[in-house]
């Protein structure tokens, strides 16, 4: 029987403060007011002085009311079950259907030995030509999308949760508004994935800390299902929104602020999440697709800076497409020799190409003349953006790399190019090698 606390020794914003012994770091309480029931989560053991952050938020409690220590850390029920459901951060349905209570499962527990993982090797399709060709998403990594709001970030997580080659999708939803909620339910019903997805969501207008749950709830049920033997792919959106909440409990906490008030710890917080990706030898995988806003379209701003040491690349959204230069995937080395042997040539020689391009639209705004070189380059260009860099363009990589032969044979003669001769005998199209 655990003891109950019936004096509270302080009350400020959603963060009370009781004297207990014997309690654990993130340990549930329940706080039994006026009002009823509310969750509570220990999120500072200081001797015996304990600090607790009520889901609900502290409104109608009062210095009275009992605090009740339940003896564990917060916990979700994972089963099948849990398919096609949607859950808000503290693991209750949010679908209005049945609650879940059986085979509990811990939290935020360590991650995976380093001794147990292998290494990535496996490509994951998403018929997104700027992913699949020029940075491929490898099986067990850990990427960011680097965007600003107002870019079609949530829409790019759909159509990567509806066309990736994963057994399950675990979508969480950190500070959504609710109509971003219903776009990303509608989309995956309509495209049939309904039914191989977990859905945690926290609202804008939800409590702070059940945000924060978010990524714990997402990671520790992708890992049952990844030892399981399913490759799962765990969408999280958003990042900084995770770290404002972070934030946001640290100032009530009266913790001492680092760069631009964000708690001194938000590099471990970031990377105990980002951590969980893994492959197992012998079961699944997890992999973890982010999305982290930059306030002001700054990379140095804490949340993306921190999270740029962490991951293995990321991948910028800007204009409303990926962008060739800055995106990067670490680890696409270890798969693009696995595809198609012209993979690697038309990745590097498509961007060195762009490349090029961007410097002749440069001369061409400053009012220099245009050689026939030039204007190769312009007509390539605008089909590299509209037929490669373009979120709506849904091929697989095979018709992605045969468009991109395509295109060079649009705009150059095969001699213009750098490509390798034997590439160009077996791939260039309409004979002219």
């Amino acid at each position: 029987m655990r003891k109950v606390h019936s004096k509270i020794l302080s009350i400020i914003g959603n963060v009370i403060t009781v004297k207990a012994k014997d309690v654990s770091y993130q340990e549930l309480a329940e706080v039994r007011s006026s009002r009823g029931k509310s969750l509570a989560q220990v999120i500072k053991v200081d001797g015996d002085l304990v600090s607790l952050q009520v889901f609900a938020g502290s409104r109608g409690i009062s210095t009275n009311d009992q605090v009740i220590f339940l003896g564990y850390p917060m916990k979700v029920s994972f089963s099948e079950d849990m398919l096609g459901r949607v859950f808000d951060g503290s693991g209750r349905p949010r679908d209005k259907g049945p609650s879940l209570t059986e085979n509990t499962i811990e939290i935020s527990g360590p991650t995976v030995n380093p001794v147990k993982r292998t290494i990535p090797e496996r490509m994951i399709r998403t018929n997104i030509p700027m992913i699949d060709v020029f940075n491929s998403l490898v099986v067990s990594q850990k990427l960011p999308i680097f965007s600003i709001s107002g870019e079609p970030y949530n829409e790019l997580l759909a159509r990567i949760a509806l066309q990736a080659e994963a057994d399950m999708i675990i979508l969480g939803g950190i500070g959504l508004k609710h109509d971003q909620y219903l776009f990303f339910k509608n989309k995956l019903e309509e495209g049939g994935a309904l039914s191989r997805s977990v859905f945690f969501v926290h609202t804008a207008s939800d409590p702070v800390v059940e945000g924060l749950m978010i990524p714990d709830l997402c990671l520790a049920v992708a890992e049952k299902f990844a030892l399981e033997n399913k490759d799962v792919l765990v969408l999280l959106s958003d990042m900084t929104n995770f770290a404002d909440a972070l934030k946001e409990i640290a100032i009530t906490m009266e913790q001492v602020p680092s760069n631009r008030g964000y708690p001194g710890d938000l590099y471990s917080q970031l990377a105990k999440r980002y951590e969980k990706a893994v492959e197992f030898e012998d079961a699944g995988s997890i992999t973890v697709l982010s999305v982290t806003t930059m306030p002001g379209d700054d990379v140095t701003h804490p949340v993306p800076d921190n999270t740029g040491y962490i991951t293995e690349g990321q991948f910028y959204l800007r204009g409303g497409s990926i962008a060739p230069f800055g995106s990067l995937s670490r680890l696409k080395q270890q798969v693009n020799d696995k595809t198609r042997k012209d993979h690697r040539a038309i990745m590097d020689g498509m961007i060195q190409l762009y490349a090029q391009y961007r410097d002749t639209e440069e001369k061409r705004s400053m009012g220099f003349r245009m050689s026939s070189w030039d204007k190769k380059l312009l007509k390539y260009g605008k089909l590299f953006e509209s037929e490669m860099m373009d979120l709506a363009v849904n091929i697989p990589l095979e018709k992605a790399l045969d468009n991109g032969w395509q295109i060079l044979s649009d705009c150059f003669e095969p001699e213009e190019t750098s490509f390798r001769s034997d590439l160009i005998k077996e791939f260039w199209p309409n004979g002219k090698s």
